[in-house]
């Protein structure tokens, strides 16, 4: 790993953040604030250290890389990388991508557990009739007592079991990609999944999107839910297959809470948006008062690893 003594004549860290507003960043590096404006702060050329705007599109995102012919780290500030995947062959060999792992677990974790209480509760129901200025009480499920399947046990499924602690489940079950053991009990295997979800009321989507993932949860995952399940994703859109799902909804037969969409944004319209026994948000599992001191605390970690010539963490890929 290049430190800025290595770059002498090219030293610049193109931050989301003012600076001046991150405390600790190590001394030795020229710090700019770039969030996506039309103008650059400074020559791209001279970036060693791009952490990424926050809630851009892609297009911005990947924008100056064909200029950065001297980066070393492009440093995301979400979980998932898959919109900026496609500017790694733009990055001088060697250079690093890093997630965000850690960043937002608390505030997808609420999230998540937001969704399945307001959707088993069905407060969606309770606003639109306090929208018409009714009182309509009725049973609804709880979620003491269910059986939740976390599909994707990675740091923010393990933050979602986190909060689920206190609600009674009857059981949690856990599925990553790969099989390990934790404080809590096993994580299954992605292999043993259809084991696991005939058995599930509540099944939360916390995957990361890759080619293993997309369309994962299909016409065939769907129908091994029981009747009356409920299906949450955190996740991306893209890990459902939203022809099927929608299937699933018009029939009445399983329910849905969505923080992510395939499409996304999605359009004025689209079906999803009326279907029976679906609760929709724009994809605000990320956006809230529990991002920015994460965000600042992780820039700061990783370019005090950055300058110190260590290694830095939550790499993904590096460019050949």
């Amino acid at each position: 790993m290049a430190t800025a003594d290595q770059h002498t004549d090219a030293h610049d860290v193109w931050l989301p953040i003012p600076p001046d507003e991150i405390e600790g960043l190590p001394d030795g590096l020229h710090y700019v604030h770039w969030d996506a404006g039309p103008d650059y702060p400074a020559d791209p050329a001279r970036c060693v250290f791009y952490a990424v705007p926050y809630m851009k599109s892609a297009e911005i995102l990947l924008r100056p890389l064909p200029r950065m012919s001297r980066v070393r780290v492009v440093q995301a500030l979400t979980a998932g990388t898959e919109n900026l995947l496609p500017g790694l062959s733009d990055l001088p060999s060697g250079a690093q991508l890093c997630n965000a792992r850690g960043l937002h677990d608390a505030s997808t974790a609420e999230l998540a557990l937001t969704l399945t209480l307001a959707a088993l509760r069905d407060i969606p129901g309770f606003v639109r009739a306090q929208d018409a200025g009714e009182w309509r009480p009725a049973f609804r499920p709880a979620l003491a007592d269910k059986s939740v399947l976390i599909v994707g046990y990675g740091s923010i499924g393990s933050a979602i079991e986190d909060r689920l602690t206190p609600f009674e489940c009857a059981r949690v079950v856990r599925i990553a990609r790969t099989a390990r053991d934790t404080v809590r009990g096993p994580v299954h295997p992605l292999s043993d999944l259809s084991a696991h979800l005939p058995d599930a009321d509540v099944v939360v989507l916390a995957t990361p999107l890759t080619d293993a993932t997309r369309g994962l949860v299909g016409s065939g995952f769907l129908a091994q839910m029981k009747d009356g399940a409920l299906l949450v994703n955190v996740a991306r859109g893209g890990v459902v297959d939203t022809k099927a799902l929608l299937a699933e909804l018009e029939s009445g037969r399983l329910y849905a809470a969505l923080d992510v969409t395939d499409p996304e944004p999605l359009p004025t319209g689209h079906p999803l948006w009326h279907a029976p026994g679906v609760l929709v948000t724009p994809h605000v599992g990320g956006p809230s008062s529990a991002f920015l001191p994460r965000a600042k605390r992780l820039i700061r970690d990783q370019l005090t690893l950055f300058a110190a010539g260590e290694p830095l963490r939550n790499v993904v890929a590096t460019a050949d």
